[in-house]
């Protein structure tokens, strides 16, 4: 490759390097300065105040902090299990000869792309607790007093978890419809050859070899779940009385509610640590169980 070709390509790649440098990397190393400070984002970045690892310290007595990351920890290991299973059930079965397949496919595939905005204002229509479709099924199958649904405090989180699994059962259908596609049918006529069941062949064969897509899907599903904001700002708030307060809100109030950017710069250094942690583990634990 001579120089004019290695110009060019950095011209192609120039913008999006730009980018990734202005609106990623700077923020992200202004962030980690910012959570050992002093700051209202109101006034000059002359007015910063360095205080150390004070705001950590803080950290370690905030009830709030303890309960986003508690209630971060439910939504994550709830919902992404629970989601993975159902994909890959789904998957199989529309790997199939299913009528109307690529139909159906797209009908699972369309809650992922659709706008946040309009599935938090669908859901929160369907878990009314007054005369929401939901709650008017469960009493016309003999339920006298359905949950409150968001409006409880021991159901809203839950209600969260089952609109997650709803959003992103499609993206990760597709993720699974591939692997399976690409599973040699030489392996299942061997199977039928021994004469093993329908379950013996996914427990010896489809699972094995869609291991690679669950730890993709794991490890995507994970740090997205960890991230989560928009449904919680869109349905919830927070509430009530802070039982779907998560990591990614808890940041947001305390920045720009309480302007403290300090203390919300740490939080969200803590999220990255937390993360980075849970995927390396992840990372180092799939050599015992995902198969190339």
């Amino acid at each position: 490759m001579n120089k004019r070709e290695k110009w060019i390509g950095y011209l192609f790649v120039g913008p999006n390097l730009l980018g990734v440098l202005v609106f990623m990397v700077i923020p992200c190393l202004f962030a980690v300065i910012l959570s050992f400070s002093n700051w209202n984002h109101l006034s000059s970045l002359l007015t910063i105040d360095f205080v150390g690892f004070e705001k950590f310290q803080t950290m370690l007595n905030d009830e709030n902090f303890f309960l986003s990351l508690k209630n971060n920890m439910i939504y994550t290991f709830l919902g992404v299990p629970i989601t993975l299973a159902i994909s890959l059930f789904i998957a199989v079965i529309l790997n199939d000869k299913v009528f109307m397949k690529k139909t159906m496919r797209a009908m699972f595939f369309m809650p992922y792309i659709t706008n946040g905005i309009a599935v938090a204002f669908v859901w929160m229509l369907l878990f009314s607790p007054v005369d929401g479709p939901i709650n008017s099924f469960l009493m016309s199958i003999g339920v006298n007093e359905p949950p409150g649904w968001l409006t409880s405090t021991k159901w809203a989180l839950p209600a969260l978890v089952v609109i997650y699994i709803w959003s992103h059962i499609g993206f990760n259908i597709i993720i699974y419809l591939a692997n399976l596609q690409s599973i040699s049918k030489e392996l299942y006529e061997a199977a039928d050859v021994d004469g093993a069941s329908a379950w013996h062949k996914f427990i010896n064969i489809t699972f094995p070899m869609v291991t690679p897509s669950t730890f993709f899907l794991l490890i995507t599903g994970v740090i997205g779940s960890f991230k989560v904001f928009g449904i919680v700002v869109g349905l919830t708030g927070g509430g009530p009385a802070g039982s779907t307060y998560v990591l990614g809100y808890y940041i947001y109030i305390t920045a720009f509610r309480y302007y403290d950017i300090g203390y919300a710069s740490a939080l969200s250094l803590v999220l990255f640590v937390m993360i980075l942690i849970i995927t390396i583990l992840q990372w180092i634990g799939q050599k015992k169980w995902v198969h190339y």
